[in-house]
């Protein structure tokens, strides 16, 4: 019997075509911040696997990546390795990253945060609260399927708190994030971005004022 010349466009009996994903245009860089081009043409260039751009990379994000494995793994041996695989999925994602979509600190700290839980959720354990994180996780007890439907819920409400620090301006959310995230006192965000210390308790204060607004009701939950 002669076979449709078209058979191998069409799929198996009973299912549909394979479609090729549409290609996602990159960014008009005239449209971008200049902290946004800094950001893109940084992780084009790890996604090149230029050397220098991943330790250009880690140079940003490594402190930040490790003290928020610390807070979630159970010893710091296991957050180092975590550091670690983070860091091999930054560089096997990089030509992902866009911009338009979130901010680069914004992008590393949610896919850190997905890969942690996904880590203990392989080994069923309790993750530690960190310092975003309500106190509910503090009082529940083995690692069960309650307890995985409960961090799911609450893996999307870190996402939806991070989109809303992602909106804030650039030095508030950077305080945001490590010092609440990273664990670092106002002083050494001041010293580590040689800006003096009342400017970052500023954005701090003005940040939380923010948020407060943008979740109105939940910032109380």
């Amino acid at each position: 019997m002669k076979q449709d010349s078209n058979s191998s466009d069409q799929g198996h009996e009973g299912q549909p075509p394979r479609r090729t994903p549409e290609p996602t245009s990159p960014p008009d860089p005239n449209t971008l911040s200049e902290q946004e081009r800094i950001d893109y043409a940084l992780m084009q260039r790890v996604a090149t696997n230029q050397e220098a751009a991943v330790a250009d990379l880690y140079d940003r994000f490594g402190s930040l990546v490790f003290r928020m494995a610390l807070q979630s793994m159970p010893s710091r041996a296991e957050a180092e390795d975590a550091v670690q695989e983070v860091f091999v999925r930054l560089w096997r994602t990089a030509d992902r990253y866009d911009p338009r979509k979130a901010a680069l600190v914004t992008w590393v700290m949610l896919l850190t945060r997905r890969h942690l839980v996904d880590k203990l959720r392989r080994k069923r354990a309790r993750i530690k609260p960190t310092a975003l994180d309500d106190n509910q996780m503090a009082l529940s007890g083995a690692w069960d399927e309650s307890a995985i439907s409960a961090r799911a819920e609450r893996d999307e409400h870190f996402k939806e708190l991070m989109q809303r620090v992602d909106a804030l301006p650039e030095l508030q959310r950077t305080v945001i994030i490590r010092a609440y995230l990273g664990g670092q006192t106002l002083r050494q965000i001041g010293e580590e971005l040689g800006t003096p210390l009342g400017t970052i308790k500023s954005a701090l204060s003005r940040a939380l004022v923010r948020l407060r607004e943008r979740t109105g009701e939940e910032a109380t939950v």
